[in-house]
């Protein structure tokens, strides 16, 4: 067990988040171990982000804003771009751990440190996080929810691990950080949600570009484009129709997948990610309906 903490930096892309980006600057400047440097990469933001986050860095040497073009459409790809434009200007430093941060988040004062003890801990870790709670949607509940998935609001990956994924895929419909959570596992290393703690997302998941109804029919699109497997798909949609809006939710969930499937949507991830994905969840089925433990939760 490592007594000292991995040096680590933060990428936060922003765009437009005048609304919540104060909560998010407080949390990290509240850190009892802080990032070396953290770059918030503002993707073309109309409202007062730049400003707001030019107040804070001129106050905290580490805090560096990077502000993009603004761009007339609105999609993952822009998120992919601002992260590694993030990534190269810290490039230099000597960090072990990188954590991809929203802008729309909050958490308590020993957040980081409690997930770098984590890695400090596990040198097979290559990605952890914690859980969510926001304004509208239930809490995974993690005996269906496998902790292995990270969600991607704040992803926090060794540097090893993610540069030898090659950072996230631009993936223009999202399921960047699903993608990502599968190929840090297909490259040998251990990813893990830790339960203890929490943090806030100020909005609700998903809505930031979509109403919610749509974004769940897009999230069953999602769950088709990593290679989720049908059978898989037809247990998350049964479970999904016991949370709010009861049944619709859940619906719109399957119907977005199906409708993938039935349309032939070309995925975006390799062949084996598919085979790798969905052998994953047969394992997983498995231990759900045999009354084992998955090896996550060991």
């Amino acid at each position: 067990m490592s007594s000292e903490l991995p040096g680590y930096v933060l990428v936060t892309p922003a765009r437009n988040e005048a609304a919540f980006i104060e909560k998010t600057i407080a949390s990290v400047v509240a850190q009892t171990v802080r990032p070396l440097r953290w770059i918030i990469v503002s993707d073309g933001s109309t409202d007062a982000t730049d400003e707001i986050v030019r107040k804070h860095a001129a106050q905290h040497e580490w805090i560096e804003l990077i502000a993009m073009p603004a761009r007339a459409q609105r999609d993952f790809t822009g998120k992919v771009k601002a992260v590694n434009a993030g990534r190269e200007r810290v490039a230099a430093l000597n960090y072990e751990v990188i954590g991809n941060l929203d802008a729309d988040v909050s958490f308590d004062e020993d957040y980081f440190p409690f997930l770098l003890r984590k890695l400090a801990d596990d040198p097979q870790l290559g990605l952890v996080g914690t859980p969510y709670q926001d304004p509208l949607n239930e809490p995974y509940d993690y005996r269906y929810v496998s902790q292995e998935h990270v969600t991607g609001p704040c992803q926090v990956f060794r540097r090893a691990c993610f540069d030898q994924m090659g950072g996230y895929l631009p993936v223009k419909g999202g399921a960047i950080d699903r993608i990502a959570d599968i190929a840090a596992r297909m490259h040998g290393w251990k990813t893990r949600t830790y339960t203890e703690k929490f943090y806030l997302h100020h909005r609700p998941t998903g809505t930031a570009q979509q109403g919610w109804l749509k974004s769940k029919f897009r999230d069953g699109g999602k769950d088709y484009s990593v290679g989720t497997s049908p059978v898989w798909e037809l247990f998350r949609t049964v479970y999904q129709m016991t949370k709010k809006p009861l049944v619709v939710g859940g619906l719109l969930t399957g119907l977005g997948y199906f409708w993938s499937m039935v349309r032939r949507v070309q995925r975006p991830v390799p062949p084996e990610m598919v085979q790798f994905c969905r052998r994953e969840q047969m394992q997983r089925l498995k231990a759900l309906f045999s009354g084992r433990p998955s090896p996550a939760s060991r």
